[in-house]
């Protein structure tokens, strides 16, 4: 069978990295979590002095673009880690300080380019599953398979609080829930390639399924495609 394009797109915390990661574990293929790249940019931003209390300097940022250099490298359990200039940074890029930036960086024009170019160029030989934002609208129009990522607002905040404390994160369930919605609202109605489903998407709620239900689902999925 040849390899295709599997694109992952949907709200905060459906579980979209979850999901790729087993899909692409089973198929043998690529793993890109485009989220994080995103979240390096804030993070560049805000070790960077590009970052204040109403956002981001984009002005600041945008000059400084050039200096962002990302890869991903996978860890002694061939897990694939983020790296930024040279630094493992997966776990300063899951921080709330982080989030509450992520959705103002990844709205500047200029950041979007950038990574979008290097997501395209991670995916040119296809084997490749790709979680984000924009995965299936923007950087992989012509995706085989398309998926959109939803579950309710108490759901994924609960899921998403259970994890940073997990992580020894010092966070309230109220600032988690806000960030979230904040989040979509900002990704959802931001000029330059908006959250939304595509047309030939298929949407996933995944509110009461457990991982195992979900996963056997895109395989079923996956196979109706290779037909």
């Amino acid at each position: 069978m040849k390899n295709m394009t599997i694109a992952i797109d949907g709200l905060s915390s459906t579980g979209k990295s979850t999901l790729a990661k087993q899909l692409a574990e089973h198929l043998d293929y690529i793993y890109v979590d485009s989220g994080a790249m995103y979240r390096a940019v804030a993070l560049f931003a805000i070790e960077n002095g590009c970052s204040h209390t109403k956002g981001i300097d984009s002005k600041k940022l945008i000059s400084m673009l050039e200096g962002v250099a990302i890869e991903f490298k996978h860890n002694s359990s061939q897990v694939s880690e983020l790296y930024l200039n040279g630094e493992n940074v997966e776990s300063k890029i899951r921080t709330m300080e982080v989030s509450n930036l992520v959705s103002a960086t990844a709205a500047i024009p200029e950041v979007r380019q950038l990574l979008v170019q290097q997501q395209r160029q991670m995916g040119a030989k296809k084997g490749i599953v790709m979680d984000g934002r924009d995965i299936g609208s923007v950087v992989f129009p012509n995706a085989e398979l398309k998926l959109f990522m939803t579950a309710s607002n108490s759901t994924r905040a609960k899921r998403r609080y259970d994890e940073l404390l997990q992580k020894g994160m010092d966070v309230s369930y109220d600032e988690v829930y806000q960030n979230l919605v904040s989040r979509d609202h900002m990704d959802s109605t931001r000029e330059d390639s908006p959250l939304h489903k595509t047309d030939d998407a298929i949407e996933i709620d995944n509110s009461e399924l457990t991982l195992d239900q979900q996963f056997e689902l895109v395989k079923t999925l996956i196979l109706n495609v290779k037909k």
